[in-house]
């Protein structure tokens, strides 16, 4: 309970740090941006001057058509204004002279009354074209986005139950849709998983996972030396089976230990295969990677054939949770474990929980769009984690499977911000 409490007050002091700095770096971008606005704006006043009366007979009728269509442009790229806006069709039609000789100002001014007065906002299309190649507040070019794969007859990891209705974090989908959706968001942050659970659990997560490692003390067989398979699910980046096969090869002395890293996902695999290059080389021969739907788990992986089944970080994206729980209950051997580590509930704690779905729901998605220009994935992972099931109800899907449980059937994680969930297949 102690040791709770102090992880608890330390996530606490963490989650404020993280405010504050989420907070200056906000203001500092937004100062350089205002800044650049005001350097832009000055410019085009010097640019839009009009010339003095003794010069101004040097100035064609040509060069002035060319100032006017100038700033009309300069005022089209920055704002449009809704077709359902009387006066602004009729300021952007045909603007007066002051207009012209503002048109910045105006801009701006009629962007806010359009917002305030229940008209749309809406960007024109320079602008539009130019957020695909710039992120906001930022310099750096953004990634783009993979084209959609060709459409097929049957997609790949297709499941009996693909038109079943289920949740893609708030929103109402098929499961075949889902799984579409979740590889999406997964493919877009590949690169930056570990970054993105860094923002998730402030760090914590590197901490859970060596717990959640040594508590199944991988390799510790009776008698020592026995062969052991594990196959480690939604682990692309190798987070897990790599402490796996150093607590088995290094701790406990067992070279025997393969794992088998398995991955709806072929982006997250990809990066596993990337980073297991640095691992030693009896590591990487113990070590294997398989692309599959873990609910329906391919012929190559038999039935009672694993002594180990872990899933970290994974399970709450799946689309059909008690088919993948009845697919690891078929493939593990009698009296193998299944081991979750999922982010859960902190209901426990009311004053605790609030501070933490503050953090979760306000800066975690606004970090994703600062850090790497994509809030719509960092949004997902957020609301995936309100909807899993809290510790109890996941349990008694875990018993639903076939599993027995011991005790209470699982371990809280910094007052329930993670959970650790066991099962063992009946001898």
């Amino acid at each position: 309970m102690a040791d709770a409490r102090v992880q608890i007050a330390c996530l606490v002091v963490g989650l404020l740090i993280g405010f504050g700095a989420l907070f200056w770096y906000t203001r500092r971008q937004l100062q350089g941006f205002v800044l650049s606005l005001d350097g832009w704006r000055r410019d085009q006043r010097a640019a839009t001057a009009v010339p003095p009366d003794s010069e101004a007979g040097n100035t064609t009728a040509a060069t002035r058509s060319a100032q006017v269509a100038s700033r009309q442009k300069t005022d089209d790229f920055c704002f449009t204004s809704s077709s359902s806006s009387p006066r602004s069709q009729t300021t952007l039609g045909r603007p007066a002279p002051s207009v012209a000789r503002h048109s910045p100002t105006m801009a701006a001014r009629r962007a806010l009354r359009s917002c305030c007065t229940g008209g749309s906002f809406r960007p024109s299309t320079q602008f539009l074209a130019a957020a695909h190649t710039t992120r906001s507040f930022s310099a750096c070019a953004v990634r783009a986005a993979a084209p959609p794969p060709p459409p097929s007859a049957e997609p790949a990891g297709a499941t009996p139950t693909s038109n079943r209705e289920t949740h893609f974090g708030y929103e109402t989908v098929t499961e075949g849709e889902k799984q579409q959706r979740v590889a999406g968001v997964f493919s877009s942050v590949a690169e930056s998983y570990d970054r993105m659970n860094d923002f998730m659990s402030l760090g914590i997560h590197r901490l859970w996972k060596d717990h959640f490692v040594s508590s199944l003390n991988p390799g510790a067989t009776n008698p020592p030396g026995r062969p052991q398979r594990i196959l480690d699910v939604a682990g692309g980046t190798g987070d897990i089976a790599f402490r796996m096969l150093q607590r088995a090869h290094e701790y406990n002395a067992n070279p025997n230990v393969h794992v088998t890293i398995s991955d709806i996902n072929p982006s997250m695999l990809a990066v596993g295969r990337q980073r297991s290059l640095a691992l030693p080389a009896s590591h990487q021969s113990s070590l294997s990677f398989l692309e599959a739907n873990a609910e329906v788990l391919p012929p190559a992986i038999e039935d009672s054939s694993l002594d180990l089944y872990t899933v970290a970080f994974g399970i709450r994206n799946f689309s059909n949770i008690p088919a993948a729980l009845r697919e690891a209950h078929r493939v593990l051997k009698p009296g193998g474990v299944f081991a979750c580590l999922e982010f859960s509930k902190v209901d426990k704690y009311p004053i605790f929980n609030a501070i933490y779905k503050q953090w979760s729901f306000s800066a975690i998605p606004l970090i994703g769009q600062l850090v790497a220009a994509d809030r719509d994935s960092y949004q997902y992972l957020v609301e995936s984690i309100e909807r899993f099931p809290s510790q109890e109800d996941f349990r008694d899907m875990i018993k639903d499977a076939g599993f027995e449980v011991a005790g209470k059937g699982y371990e809280d994680l910094t007052g329930g911000i993670a959970a650790i969930h066991r099962g063992i297949k009946p001898l």
